[in-house]
């Protein structure tokens, strides 16, 4: 596990070794351990390790035995002791112990085939010297990320974005045109970056540079084709088996590993499965929030408590009331591009306190997508129930729902705004009505809210949905979840808030091949009768009690909505106000004020969208103005004093 760098040429000029020192510098969180490059004229590659597998022998960048191949890679290989007995069983022979070190026999052996053999989680890039060539790719469902940047001299690329803008001549810029599509979904989606001239590399994609022409492809799809004609019983067994498998191999590590845990499903399965495959306890990590209601409906604390007593584990457990305003610099840093989703808080929290103990952790990110987790899973069965009733009931129902208060902090509260969100979509077709429980703003609202609207054209949800082609319409919501939510939000945060404390976390429940058997599943067997999850849990019957399999879900995000009506109240209308909107020349501040006064009266839920907004001046802050996190936190902290 580590950040990765390099540098191509086009106008044939060697690359500067100190640049990618200078690159690496800005990493120096995701690999403490250790640092190293190679270059060879032209092309520069380079790393800053987190040391897991092969300690002692791991450093990199690799070679082959000639040295005519190099590579460094971020990730972890699952698969690489089968990949490394048949590779010497060809003949090859390895310098180190190291996972990584397959790539470069396999790519010798198969060419960029290679590929297509990896179980893992990864971003790489491998320089071939005999063919004067450079190939990088990122793993299937985009667990790391990588950015690019390419002008006429070079192309640049990196695991944080940030490393780039070492670069000369580089300096961070905000492409408007992407500013509302942020502003829809609450983050940027590949292949587009709030930096302008910056771009994601899209999940399962390599591009390769050779004789100055750049070619890039996409090398795996998820899987389009369901497979009838199988029991329920013979699905479950079939998911219990992958399952297990998958975190079987993740479990591989030379230094101490341990799991988040909440008490959902998804995270309890991957303890229960651990702790089958463990002859010493797993160590788990929880977190819960201290406060008045809203707090209390984030504290998942004793359902954690509940899964590690049954499984004996080496539970720690931490109660947080965080102080947002000085570690939303600091995380907005890490994360090199503005969010709203408040997972990027917890996540970081628990990893801090997880990394006390522990290199290495294992999530239950993923199972939500896998299995139909989500509420907005249920849209399609209850409109189709809803569209029985009489029409003019339908309309009363609609009218009346738009009155209902918005606010998801509260018991109560929470569901009114459930009620008001389905029924505000129930008329709608499914894709609409997807995009309608996923949008921060809709496209109007943005238009109204942008002073320069920008060019028209497909937002990434569209790209997904065309590239979909899914019929059965909860394996196409998962198919679109693939290509956005998940690559570009969750999983992109997991990776910047674990590795800003140095934390590898990995995603069992996103093994490719558990992801192509649930997409090979009939979504009336996934979901059952209105049941989330009802074959995952189907599975898990023997391993989780009732209790734990039952339960009712909520996310791993924080009470943010209530902050903003209290304590970060003052914060918000400070960075937000008239002065700081109009400055930056990209809203009307009349509608920002007027977003401000919706969410405190409840007339709407604006947690999302006030927390982009904020969130955008604050990165605004740090990189357009170029002042440090530390010097912007305490800025912040004055406003609210």
């Amino acid at each position: 596990m580590c950040g990765i760098h390099g540098i191509y040429r086009f106008d044939g000029l060697s690359v500067e070794p100190v640049i990618l020192s200078a690159m690496g510098d800005r990493t120096r969180h995701r690999g403490p351990d250790d640092e190293g490059s190679h270059v060879d004229g032209s092309c520069g590659i380079a790393m800053r390790r987190l040391s897991i597998i092969d300690l002692a022998g791991g450093h990199q960048p690799l070679s082959n035995a000639d040295e005519t191949l190099w590579l460094v890679c971020n990730g972890e290989i699952y698969n690489f002791r089968e990949l490394r007995g048949e590779l010497q069983a060809r003949g090859y022979r390895f310098k180190t112990g190291s996972d990584c070190e397959v790539l470069l026999h396999l790519y010798d052996a198969e060419g960029d085939d290679f590929i297509h053999r990896l179980n893992g989680m990864f971003d790489f890039a491998l320089w071939d010297a005999r063919r004067r060539r450079l190939l990088i790719g990122r793993d299937r469902l985009g667990v790391k990320p990588l950015y690019v940047l390419q002008d006429r001299q070079r192309l640049a690329f990196a695991t944080e974005a940030k490393a780039l803008l070492a670069l000369p001549g580089v300096s961070a810029e905000l492409d408007r045109e992407v500013v509302a599509d942020y502003l829809h979904l609450g983050y940027v989606a590949a292949p587009g970056c709030i930096f302008n001239g910056i771009r994601k590399l899209p999940p399962a994609t390599l591009l390769a540079i050779e004789d100055g022409q750049v070619r890039e492809w996409r090398y795996w799809r998820l899987p389009e084709r369901m497979t009838q004609g199988v029991s329920e019983r013979e699905w479950s067994g079939r998911v219990r088996v992958q399952l297990e498998e998958s975190v079987r191999m993740q479990m591989v590590s030379d230094v101490p590993i341990g799991a988040f845990l909440s008490g959902g499903v998804d995270s309890s399965a991957v303890v229960g499965l651990m702790a089958r495959h463990s002859q010493q306890p797993i160590r788990t990590y929880a977190i819960g929030f201290a406060g008045g209601e809203a707090e209390t409906l984030y504290n998942e604390l004793p359902y954690a408590r509940r899964v590690a007593e049954l499984f004996s584990t080496q539970h720690r457990e931490i109660l947080v009331r965080p102080d947002v305003v000085a570690l939303l610099p600091k995380l907005l840093w890490h994360m090199d591009e503005p969010l709203s989703d408040t997972a990027f808080i917890t996540t970081f929290l628990v990893s801090e306190f997880a990394r006390q103990d522990v290199k290495v952790i294992l999530s239950g990110v993923g199972g939500d997508e896998l299995f139909g987790g989500y509420r907005r899973y249920l849209g399609g069965h209850y409109a189709r129930r809803y569209r029985r009733l009489p029409e003019w009931l339908r309309r009363s129902a609609g009218f009346a729902a738009r009155h209902l208060p918005a606010d998801r902090h509260s018991g109560m509260l929470n569901t009114l705004r459930l009620v008001k969100g389905f029924l505000a979509s129930a008329e709608m077709t499914a894709d609409e009505r997807y995009r309608s429980y996923l949008q921060v703003l809709n496209r109007e609202a943005i238009a109204a809210l942008l002073i320069e609207p920008g060019k028209a054209g497909p937002d990434p949800l569209e790209r997904a949905f065309a590239a979909a082609g899914n019929e059965d319409e909860l394996n196409r919501m998962f198919a679109v979840d693939a290509e956005t939510q998940l690559p570009d939000d969750l999983l992109l945060l997991t990776d910047k808030m674990s590795m800003a404390v140095s934390l590898e976390c990995r995603v069992p429940l996103l093994d490719h091949q558990l992801v192509e058997l649930a997409a090979a599943i009939p979504s009336s067997v996934k979901v059952h009768h209105g049941r989330l999850k009802h074959l995952m849990k189907a599975s898990l019957a023997d391993l989780l009690p009732d209790d734990i399999l039952n339960r009712k879900k909520r996310g791993f995000g924080t009470p943010m909505g209530a902050w903003l009506k209290r304590e970060l109240a003052p914060l918000l209308r400070r960075l937000l106000a008239a002065e700081v909107v109009n400055s930056r020349g990209l809203f009307h501040h009349s509608l920002v004020d007027q977003l401000m006064a919706d969410h405190e009266a409840s007339r709407i839920d604006g947690t999302d969208v006030l927390l982009a907004l904020m969130n955008l001046e604050i990165w605004s802050r740090i990189y357009l103005d170029r002042r440090d996190p530390a010097d912007v936190a305490d800025e912040l902290k004055g406003h609210v004093a």
